[in-house]
């Protein structure tokens, strides 16, 4: 699924400007789906070209035109289409563990601050999750409901892997280097 995609389904309850989606990808989908302005006002610009959302530029004193975006009966069986797919993906792209995979090369202080890091980014995603389950959660989606209750669940796993195993990642150990392994200097042996 992609940004468009998703604005789509934010767009479906009620209109809102890009700052508005902004807002939202930060708040209920940021856990999961975190994207700027980069990519929002060039999905809904492109929504709008393809006459699957309607924009309405309202005149704000001293500022520029605020744009709001609400979406058409096309947009709406363009996102009915996206969501027929029995088996969407789970892609999920962090540099915390890729940072991870490269901890032999890494210094223990490095290591100790990368992992204290997200321990305390994960403390950040629980008290956005404590607000937006007191934010009245009850008249939301069964969806969105599952999702936090869902990202709240990785967030603890995670907090407890890195708490009961993060340790290992300090403990000195010896790697082979490959035989065939060039150096920086030199590349790897030719085969033929």
């Amino acid at each position: 699924m992609d940004v468009k995609t998703v604005c789509l389904g934010m767009l479906t309850n009620g209109e809102a400007s890009g700052y508005d989606l902004k807002k939202n990808f930060e708040s209920s989908f940021g856990h999961f789906f975190a994207t700027g302005y980069g990519s929002i006002y060039p999905a809904l610009a492109s929504l709008a070209g393809e006459g699957l959302v309607q924009c309405e530029e309202i005149a704000q004193e001293g500022k520029p035109d605020r744009k709001v975006y609400r979406i058409t009966t096309e947009g709406r069986q363009q996102l009915l289409k996206a969501l027929d797919n029995p088996n969407p993906s789970h892609k999920v792209r962090s540099e915390f563990l890729a940072t991870m995979c490269f901890a032999h090369l890494m210094k223990p202080e490095q290591i100790r601050t990368v992992l204290e890091n997200r321990l305390a980014e994960i403390d950040q995603y629980m008290v956005l999750f404590d607000e937006l389950e007191s934010s009245g959660m009850a008249d939301w989606p069964n969806g969105m409901v599952f999702t936090v209750g869902l990202g709240r669940a990785v967030m603890n796993a995670m907090q407890r892997y890195v708490e009961e195993q993060g340790h290992m990642l300090l403990e000195p150990q010896d790697i082979p280097k490959p035989a065939s392994a060039g150096t920086a200097d030199s590349p790897p042996a030719a085969t033929v």
